[in-house]
């Protein structure tokens, strides 16, 4: 018997994402490396959890450390690939809820995603 080997999906990044990403600690950003790999194969890492809100298909990845908290928002909702929306450290402060301007910056691209994915792949894929 074969093994099934999943074909690993390209990762996008949205905006500034990529660059906000490597702003983390080197630590975090081996941990999120990680974990968007697992995402890359088909997989849901242990630290996600769906992004309320969007609907199916997007997720965030929560890392603490050293005190800190740092999310990566990303959406698996496309056959061909996965964006990765928004990286951002946690530092609202109404505690648990996520500030307004990160929920509204993942939902703007969202539709960026959307458009980039359709010039890319079409509108069918």
């Amino acid at each position: 018997m074969k093994p099934v080997v999943s074909q690993e999906k390209p990762l996008h990044w949205v905006g500034s994402a990529r660059k906000d990403l490597l702003a983390f600690p080197g630590e975090a950003v081996g941990d999120f490396g990680y974990a968007l790999g697992v995402v890359q194969l088909g997989g849901i890492p242990p630290s996600a959890k769906p992004w309320k809100g969007e609907g199916p298909g997007v997720f965030e990845i929560v890392e603490d450390h050293r005190g800190d908290t740092y999310r990566v928002a990303y959406m698996v909702r496309f056959v061909k690939a996965v964006y990765v929306l928004h990286c951002f450290q946690k530092k609202s402060p109404s505690g648990i809820r996520t500030a307004r301007n990160d929920v509204d910056l993942v939902r703007e691209r969202l539709k960026r995603a959307q458009t980039d994915y359709e010039v890319r792949y079409g509108k069918d894929n």
